[in-house]
């Protein structure tokens, strides 16, 4: 992105959602975006998937322009809802961007085959999504947005509405999953734990109008490759640190205290 900006039209006049966004996102790299809410995050997010449109600026995506990248499935996006098709089984929702593009059914067989063991839910393909739990559900929405090998996987808040101990353990998962498919993520949060769990670099931006107020880079003092990322990360030293890094960024040039030693700040 370079020169991002981002107004909206409303009844009552303007509004500018982003202000000179520019922002660079490397092949195979983690990047979460966090601010207060009405920031423009999922604004920002939006473009890049070509849902929306720049006021001024460009946006591109391994060297196209967001709309050729659309129409050429360079990207998955998941949302903080899974969206996944009632009457259809898991197998036949993670089908759905392979039939949509007219995939041989043995092939599109076996991706979905591939893809379900990744997310580790081969033994639910003939279940329907009222018969799985949250987590189960965005898992599912996760092996969709792969569909297509894409090199670049967006996601707005998917485990926002999962409990803890299930938005952890889907941190894992999504930890693994991004070191074994080697797809670019940016990832749009509100919790600073997770971003930093997950994250190469954190994106800290200000209220709105949305400005890129910090780039936080993560050095957690261990093997941070994503492969190498446990859960025991969690109790180390550098994470909280980190933790404290992000915190700071976010309230700008106050420093915050921060919390008990897993205690979630929102």
């Amino acid at each position: 992105m370079r020169g991002v900006d981002k107004i909206f039209e409303t009844t009552s006049g303007h509004v500018q959602a982003l202000d000179a966004i520019d922002l660079t996102v490397a092949a195979g790299e983690f990047v979460s975006l966090i601010g207060p809410s009405g920031c423009g995050k999922s604004t920002l997010m939006r473009l890049i998937a070509d849902l929306d449109a720049p006021s001024a600026g460009t946006v591109s995506v391994f060297g196209k322009t967001a709309k050729q990248a659309r129409l050429d499935q360079e990207y998955g996006i998941a949302f903080q809802s899974a969206g996944l098709l009632p009457w259809r089984t898991v197998a036949a929702n993670v089908a759905l961007p392979l039939e949509l593009h007219g995939v041989a059914s043995a092939a599109r067989s076996g991706r979905v085959a591939e893809l379900l063991d990744m997310v580790g839910l081969s033994d639910f393909a003939d279940r329907y999504p009222d018969q799985l739990s949250g987590g189960m559900q965005q898992r599912v929405a996760i092996a969709r947005s792969l569909a297509e090998q894409p090199r670049l996987l967006l996601m707005d808040e998917p485990f926002g509405a999962l409990d803890e101990m299930t938005r952890e353990k889907m941190q894992a998962e999504l930890v693994r999953i991004a070191a074994e498919t080697g797809a670019a993520v940016v990832f749009v949060t509100h919790s600073i734990p997770e971003a930093v769990f997950l994250s190469d670099r954190v994106v800290v931006m200000s209220p709105r109008p949305g400005r890129i107020r910090e780039i936080v880079p993560m050095r957690l003092g261990v093997d941070t490759r994503r492969a190498a990322r446990t859960e025991e990360l969690r109790e180390e030293r550098g994470f909280f640190e980190m933790v404290t890094a992000v915190r700071e960024a976010l309230h700008g040039e106050t420093p915050v205290t921060a919390g008990p030693r897993g205690v979630e700040t929102r």
